[in-house]
């Protein structure tokens, strides 16, 4: 019996463990991003050697792939399923953008961190691939009902990634001082403008 016990009391620590260094790597990669995280780093903020840190996790990639899956668990990204729903392109377009920058207002220090790292970090760009796909899914959602011939739906497919683009909205809100709202108006207005040219 005491036996059984000392066994769960030591798994339970031992998962107590591998939670503290998945966090810390969570924290690290929120303020230097992951390009910037080293193992020994990790180790530091969690409290531990690095020794236990690869006895968790047998390299960065399992590592990185633990902090992505809790971080994204906690931080779940707007569904594009969800406006399929709404008829209208241009409301659907209105509520998919108030969703996304909504997301990049609570999510910013990370996700500006991994579209900054993805460009230079290969296992950044590998771990933050489903996430640049689910915002080209969006894309596809936002450009159907507009009306458009093919070739106008090229030019359509790359305004609207331009308004998804994290660097759009921060570049719109953060440098020029807009409200998300605002914001919002801004890249609905150039859509809108761009589809009744056709």
């Amino acid at each position: 019996m005491t036996r059984k016990y000392d066994m769960k009391r030591r798994a339970k620590r031992q998962e107590e463990t591998r939670q503290r260094i998945v966090e810390a790597t969570v924290e690290l990669h929120q303020s230097v991003g992951m390009a910037r995280t080293t193992i020994s780093a990790v180790a530091e903020k969690a409290g531990v050697q690095r020794l236990t840190v690869y006895r968790h996790f047998p390299d960065e990639r399992a590592l990185f792939s633990a902090c992505t899956g809790h971080w994204s668990a906690a931080n779940p990204p707007p569904d594009p399923a969800s406006w399929t729903q709404i008829a209208a392109p241009e409301e659907r377009l209105r509520s998919a953008l108030a969703e996304v920058y909504a997301y990049y207002r609570h999510t910013e220090p990370m996700v500006a961190n991994v579209v900054r790292d993805a460009e230079v970090h290969p296992l950044t760009r590998e771990m933050a691939g489903p996430f640049f796909q689910l915002f080209e899914r969006m894309r596809y959602v936002l450009a159907t009902g507009w009306g458009l011939e093919d070739e106008q739906c090229t030019l359509l497919l790359a305004v609207l990634g331009h308004a998804l683009a994290f660097q759009t909205w921060r570049s719109l809100t953060r440098q020029q001082a807009l409200s998300d709202e605002q914001a919002i108006e801004v890249m609905v207005g150039i859509v809108t403008c761009l589809t009744h040219d056709y």
